[in-house]
């Protein structure tokens, strides 16, 4: 019998994948041929995406962009037994986009067959929770605190320390609250992981909760997530019967429950504290802190909040030690980070590498250019509301305090790249435009700040007093940046004035040659 591997996840469902299994399984049946379709996750090469992969003697084999009207023609092609085709990659695992990666907490993605215990146990799982089982909470803490892992959701905030927070403080009930709401632009990692490795996030929120106390955790999911949110409650469920979750969690005397509550989808529920609001049944505007979630969270208790890709890095460094993690990575950020690369590039997907790798090689080596074939101008780098970056900064290492240092973030990891044609005024307004549609609207500088941005910005379009209109607009930035309550409001100024900054010209300013001449 012969393995074929289909992909499961949205992005391979959206072209067409069950259409391809469904043509796989009728053409074997048809010719005869024995074989067993087993639908794993994306390995996150997307744009070769529907990605079909066959077990061969050499190793597995794929096959990209198949079409269900082409698997006649690939199983003539001897597909089967590795057979060549226009479509064939070679050994998947040898690909040049994989093989220079360093997958840590993406080492299962697309490996296996998300819903499988049988699998996830076979490669590598539950090793964490066991050994976080056999330490006190202080020692587990301080292993995480000693492994360097910083929130992966933006903030940056080291997991470790959060956590002993929570472990300290005293309180009847604590809570673990999986981030899901997974809303910046060409952000799909939190997405992925779910879709493809779900025991992972499952196992990571284990685990904060028998070191912290927390026996109840809950996973917040954005609604357009839907395949997500099935995917979870499915392994949850087999979680459950298989004795990792529920009153005694592998037989250790200790509790832990897990519940799926889906989002309305809207953007500040990405900050915690509106999240927690969500979360409690309430409309999701944010909180003021003090006091911290950690010591007032879920329902006014002590709560861990981490986002997926933090919580499903969790179960490697307490299966490999905290040595293992750190040793990746440069200055105080520390192991891997899965880079989502989107927009206008060629080879978009999913990359995980340590800290230090560059935007240049990010760009050219891994995603082979712009899509358009035309010179790449500038990428935004974490999310909507983070920097746009000129060609000057490309070879910046990804590092939180070297990306700070040029007043950029590093965020959840998204890259959106744009070509020479876009206009950066344009791209400006539209991050105050977002800020006003999505605003929780609790505070002034961000809730009037925005509107008054639009305004400035068009003025500054239309060539209306455009040197008292840029400074207004400077300004402006300023009271967003310092006065609002929390970071939709804070980090909107960072795409309009990197915008204005780097690319003055197309705001009818001088360039920037020009003005230094």
């Amino acid at each position: 019998m012969t393995r074929l591997y289909i992909p499961r996840d949205s992005s391979a469902l959206a072209l067409g994948a069950d259409e391809i299994a469904a043509a796989v399984a009728a053409e074997a049946q048809r010719r005869g041929e024995s074989v067993e379709i087993v639908r794993n996750g994306s390995r996150g090469l997307l744009w070769l995406e529907p990605l079909v992969e066959v077990e061969t003697a050499q190793g597995r084999v794929g096959y990209g962009n198949v079409e269900p009207e082409r698997v006649a023609e690939l199983f003539d092609a001897g597909w089967l037994a590795g057979g060549e085709h226009a479509s064939r990659i070679g050994v998947v695992d040898e690909h040049p986009y994989l093989k220079r990666q360093q997958r840590l907490t993406f080492a299962r993605i697309g490996i296996t067959d998300p819903l499988s215990t049988e699998d996830y146990l076979a490669h590598g799982g539950l090793a964490g929770l066991r050994r976080a089982l056999a330490l006190d909470g202080a020692a587990a803490c301080e292993l995480l605190i000693d492994s360097g892992l910083r929130g992966r959701g933006g903030a940056a905030f080291p997991a470790g320390i959060k956590w002993r927070t929570v472990l300290q403080a005293q309180a009847a009930q604590k809570y673990v609250v999986c981030n899901a709401d997974e809303g910046d632009s060409g952000t799909f990692a939190d997405r992925l992981s779910m879709e493809s490795d779900p025991f992972g996030l499952i196992e990571g929120m284990t685990i904060a909760g028998v070191v912290t106390g927390a026996t109840e955790g809950y996973i917040y999911v954005r609604s357009e997530y839907p395949h997500a949110i099935a995917t979870l409650n499915e392994a949850i469920e087999r979680a459950r019967a298989a004795g990792w979750l529920g009153k005694d969690v592998l037989g250790s005397g200790r509790a832990f429950e897990l519940t799926v509550a889906k989002g309305a989808g809207a953007y500040v529920c990405g900050e915690e504290t509106a999240l927690l609001e969500s979360l409690e049944g309430k409309r999701g505007i944010v909180r003021a802190k003090p006091p911290i979630p950690a010591l007032a969270g879920l329902f006014g208790q002590p709560t861990v909040i981490n986002n997926v890709v933090t919580l499903a890095s969790v179960p490697i460094i307490f299966a490999q030690g905290a040595a293992f993690y750190r040793d990746y990575g440069m200055g105080r950020s520390r192991g891997t980070l899965p880079i989502q690369l989107a927009g206008n590039i060629k080879q978009g997907g999913l990359i995980e590498l340590a800290f230090g790798v560059t935007l240049r090689e990010l760009l050219h080596d891994y995603g082979g250019g712009a899509a358009s074939g035309r010179p790449i101008k500038a990428v935004q780098v974490g999310g909507p509301l983070g920097t746009y970056l000129p060609e000057s900064q490309w070879d910046i290492p990804l590092d939180y305090e070297a990306y700070a240092a040029v007043g950029a973030v590093v965020g959840h990891g998204g890259l959106v790249v744009h070509d020479d044609t876009a206009n950066l005024a344009d791209l400006a307004r539209y991050a105050m435009h977002f800020c006003v549609k999505e605003s929780c609207g609790k505070c002034t500088p961000c809730r009037i700040g925005s509107v008054r941005g639009v305004e400035v910005i068009e003025k500054i379009q239309r060539g209306e007093q455009r040197a008292q209109q840029v400074k207004l607009l400077r300004e402006l930035c300023d009271t967003m940046l310092s006065g609002s309550l929390c970071a939709m409001g804070g980090m909107t100024p960072y795409p309009v004035m990197s915008a204005l900054e780097h690319f003055p010209e197309d705001f009818g300013l001088p360039g920037q040659h020009a003005a230094a001449a």
